[in-house]
């Protein structure tokens, strides 16, 4: 089971991802507001075994190291990627906003294809580099968590340092595009979309 909700002046939004059966989970982008990430992780009652960020910017990730302290045995995981940006706030871009945040490091470095089971529940990593260099998807049951790959009727921005339009248009038409016309999109920002709306909608696709 996917739920959302968004976390921060910068609302970007956080998800768990569950199994319904187990109640084993993950939480995947906590940007900020680590106590009410919390709060909630405790409200349904889930084990977290994983924190998985789509990619290493500061708006999706700022509450990590304040989660892991809550959570205790709980492993961190980023696309090799963008995994140097947890430890340098010039990276994650948090130190344009203020002293820089440093995090620790992952604890698990994500490939392409990689599948990781919840429970009894399946995430699958889809690389869609762009946005940043590690950036990545998750696929589940529920449908496909984007990050900042794909939004309702936009994509990525790609002005970030090590970002590439090209790249990033490539994964969306060359990975995500292929899905099936009715998997639900549930983006880093913003409201929830589909592959096929995507397809018939987004000025960058079309």
């Amino acid at each position: 089971m996917l739920e959302g909700r968004a976390m921060g002046a910068m609302g970007a939004n956080c998800y768990l991802f569950s199994c319904a059966e187990s109640k084993n989970a993950v939480v995947i982008d906590p940007g900020a507001d680590g106590k009410r990430i919390y709060r909630w992780i405790l409200e349904k009652g889930l084990k977290v075994e994983y924190i998985l960020l789509t990619h290493g910017h500061i708006d999706h990730i700022g509450a990590v190291d304040e989660l892991r302290e809550l959570l205790g045995d709980v492993k961190v995981g980023i696309h090799e990627g963008d995994a140097g940006m947890l430890t340098d706030g010039k990276k994650n871009l948090s130190s344009y906003f203020g002293p820089g945040l440093a995090l620790q490091k992952a604890d698990l470095l994500l490939s392409d294809g990689q599948e990781l089971m919840i429970g009894k529940e399946q995430l699958k990593v889809i690389a869609t580099p762009g946005h940043s260099p590690g950036s990545v998807c998750f696929l589940c049951s529920d449908g496909l968590i984007s990050g900042d790959t794909l939004f309702a009727g936009s994509i990525g921005r790609t002005d970030f340092p090590g970002g590439s339009m090209d790249q990033l248009l490539s994964g969306v038409k060359n990975k995500l595009l292929l899905l099936p016309e009715n998997t639900r999109v549930f983006p880093g920002h913003g409201e929830e979309t589909s592959i096929g709306e995507e397809k018939r909608d987004n000025p960058f696709l079309v």
